[in-house]
């Protein structure tokens, strides 16, 4: 896995905020790494021609209100409270790539992981669905995410978080796709089961390999994703914002000394207690030493 000072310290702030704030025993789950049987959407940067009918009928469906300062166009920057999908355009040479920009829903979600009140959750067809109701504000979900997927609504007076949530409420419960994978005119946006779009990913590869980078990102990275992307030949992931990271979840160590601290329902004051003991005793024990000392030379 690549690591930069950003991510790095991305990762020793959640690992240190999720141990302080779970008051209560967590229950550990055991690693889910994405299965076949997943709902997916495999999103394709080379047909994606940058219309942005995903981005536009993704707020349609959710009631976004439009990003920027001018009311005649929609064009955020980055993905927001008010942004959940939206299209980038990536520039090399004379060559343009568009991207599709979203939470990735992984198979083992770091925010899952790392949130001290539940407020995230992995379902069962693979979809990481968030309750806001639930929600602390903590915003751990944001430092732990290595794709800075969620978002906070800083402009609002009651703020929650916002990430894409593939259309479970809007459109999947009624047997629908998700709004973005409906509007693409481009075919760029597949919505299917995992399995079924990593085998049509390798054979798009394999039929056209002077068109495609050979990698199928989301296969493997991190445990696997449920949002799945195909890359130009001649562009490299790492430059589209996805990092090559390696198979393994980042937060599932951080888990694993979490649940081990509060499996026995002790609470982060009781520990703290205990090492305070422990430091007062070793510095009664050299005070004493240093009195001793001083005696025997008196």
């Amino acid at each position: 896995m690549s690591v930069n000072r950003r991510r790095f310290l991305k990762t020793t702030a959640a690992g240190i905020g999720g141990g302080m704030l779970a008051v209560q025993p967590a229950k550990a789950a055991r690693p889910r790494k994405a299965l076949d049987t997943d709902i997916a959407m495999l999103n394709d940067c080379t047909k994606c021609i940058g219309c942005r009918a995903c981005q536009s009928q993704c707020k349609l469906t959710h009631g976004l209100e439009r990003d920027g300062t001018d009311p005649r166009y929609d064009m955020p920057l980055d993905l927001s409270g008010r942004s959940l999908t939206l299209i980038k355009v990536h520039k090399q040479d004379d060559f343009f790539t568009f991207v599709k920009k979203q939470c990735l829903h992984c198979g083992d979600p770091s925010c899952v992981s790392v949130c001290p009140v539940a407020a995230f959750e992995k379902l069962d067809n693979g979809v990481v669905a968030y309750y806001k109701d639930a929600c602390i504000g903590c915003r751990y979900c944001m430092i732990a995410c290595p794709w800075d997927a969620p978002t906070f609504e800083y402009d609002k007076a009651l703020p929650v978080i916002q990430k894409c949530d593939f259309c479970k409420d809007a459109r999947l419960a009624d047997g629908l796709p998700p709004a973005c994978a409906d509007a693409c005119p481009a075919g760029a946006i597949k919505y299917g089961k995992r399995g079924d779009l990593i085998k049509e990913a390798h054979e798009r590869i394999r039929n056209n390999p002077e068109k495609y980078n050979d990698h199928v990102y989301g296969e493997y990275e991190l445990g696997g994703t449920s949002v799945l992307v195909l890359a130009p030949r001649e562009v490299r992931f790492e430059d589209l914002g996805y990092e090559l990271y390696g198979d393994t979840p980042p937060f599932r160590l951080q888990e694993d000394i979490q649940h081990g601290i509060f499996k026995y329902f002790i609470p982060p004051v009781a520990l703290y207690a205990v090492l305070g003991y422990i430091a007062y005793a070793t510095r009664r024990k050299k005070d004493d030493d240093t009195t001793n000392k001083d005696e025997k030379k008196g």
